[in-house]
């Protein structure tokens, strides 16, 4: 069993760019032995698909990419990092109940909790940031 493994994809920043992060994720989580039709499969690409559309619509067209970083430490943690090179932390929009926007952050908050995992905003040397996901790993690492 390795321990620790790594992928990486750089997307353009266009709205068609949010499926190829999910189906990306999706297999190599797969990869790594976590089965496609898991509860955390669907968290996870849920919790990118929100990740990968701020990147896209909430960067003012000032991040030409997005990337999103994956890393399994030891068979117990799975790390998710979606980054942009917009300086502006992401933060909880007020949201009208009509609204359909605004609830992103919350979600993908909620959802991480669900699972015992974490979420947190770091800044990268470049100027942007990344919005990383911390979760319990509940698959068991395949080798590769």
């Amino acid at each position: 069993m390795a321990d620790h493994q790594e992928a990486s994809v750089t997307l353009p920043s266009d709205p068609a760019s949010v499926s190829c992060a999910r189906r990306y994720v999706s297999d190599v989580l797969a990869e790594w032995g976590m089965p496609r039709d898991a509860e955390t499969t669907d968290t996870v690409r849920l919790i990118v698909s929100e990740l990968a559309t701020n990147a896209v619509m909430h960067t003012r067209g000032q991040s030409p990419t997005f990337t999103v970083d994956m890393s399994l430490e030891r068979d117990e943690q799975l790390r998710i990092g979606v980054t942009d090179s917009h300086p502006r932390y992401p933060k909880r929009l007020p949201a009208a109940v009509q609204q359909d926007n605004g609830r992103g952050m919350v979600i993908i908050r909620c959802l991480a909790a669900e699972c015992g995992g974490s979420l947190s905003v770091r800044p990268t040397s470049e100027g942007g940031k990344t919005v990383w996901i911390a979760l319990p790993w509940t698959a068991p690492v395949q080798q590769v």
